[in-house]
């Protein structure tokens, strides 16, 4: 349910986005409601409490983002909170987010090394990334992780491209097991 919420409602904001020249404005806004929504856990109780009538849910979400972000933003926001969606609001706008960036070709990669890359090294992985997909640019996520032993591990979406040592040795490692289970029956 919450994916073919988060799939409608998104395409629909997605489209009026296109039809109204609007992407990178309200690819923007809905970052900044997304950043609104993850630090604030007392306003997702709030929502969410059974006991506040829907009208000052409603109100509520007006009071904070009227004024600040488009009306047709605080317009899908109130609906969804009309329509008691608003637990799946962060996942529309996911979705809108997501939606937008395929459009603009920018993607979004998350690159793990075993140490701390230099800015040169990561330009040079920037470049690369420009240069072998369809990308016009990227948003990188860095994160240092000490059991790859060496090399890195680069996801953009569902592509991995691991050329960590860990993996490698992993590798080597199976293929020894069957060379050994090999050798043991021809022993047999």
């Amino acid at each position: 349910m919450a994916k073919l919420v988060s799939k409608t409602y998104g395409d629909a904001l997605l489209q009026l986005s296109v039809e109204m020249g609007k992407k990178a404005e309200w690819l923007e806004e809905a970052r900044g409601v997304l950043t609104v929504l993850q630090e604030n856990e007392d306003l997702a109780k709030l929502m969410e409490h059974p006991n506040i009538p829907k009208e000052e849910k409603v109100q509520l979400m007006e009071n904070i983002f009227k004024g600040r972000i488009s009306d047709e933003l605080v317009g899908l926001m109130r609906m969804l909170v009309e329509k008691d969606h608003f637990r799946e609001m962060e996942s529309v706008f996911d979705y809108f987010i997501d939606g937008v960036k395929e459009q603009l070709r920018i993607g979004t990669a998350y690159v793990s090394s075993a140490m701390e890359l230099s800015e040169n090294q990561k330009k040079a992985v920037l470049q690369r990334l420009l240069d072998t997909t369809d990308y016009v640019s990227f948003e990188m996520h860095y994160q240092v992780d000490p059991d790859l032993i060496g090399g890195m591990v680069i996801r953009i979406r569902d592509r991995v491209v691991d050329s960590s040592i860990r993996t490698k040795l992993q590798k080597l490692s199976s293929e020894l097991t069957k060379i050994q289970l090999k050798a043991g029956e021809c022993a047999s």
